[in-house]
């Protein structure tokens, strides 16, 4: 479930292996280039961990931030993700 914490969503994804966080990042690398808008990320062996905000809108949330979340959302139940 993704947090609202220091005027950001957060949220961390976790997957077996490299590998597989990896491959996750790939498709939210594709969905965030459709909608053009970009993400903050670390990983870390099996932990994606994402911090949203518009910096377009003075790094405050906005629509763009939920609207990418969703789609994160939906990579990460198509790769398997706790």
């Amino acid at each position: 479930m993704w947090t609202e914490l220091d005027n950001a969503l957060t949220r961390t994804f976790r997957f077996p292996d490299f590998e597989a966080a990896f491959a996750f990042m790939t498709d939210v690398a594709a969905e965030a280039e459709r909608l053009d808008h970009h993400p903050w990320w670390a990983n870390e062996y099996g932990l994606v961990e994402f911090r949203l905000r518009t910096h377009d809108a003075g790094n405050t949330l906005s629509q763009r931030d939920h609207r990418l979340a969703a789609a994160i959302d939906a990579v990460a139940a198509r790769h398997g993700a706790e």
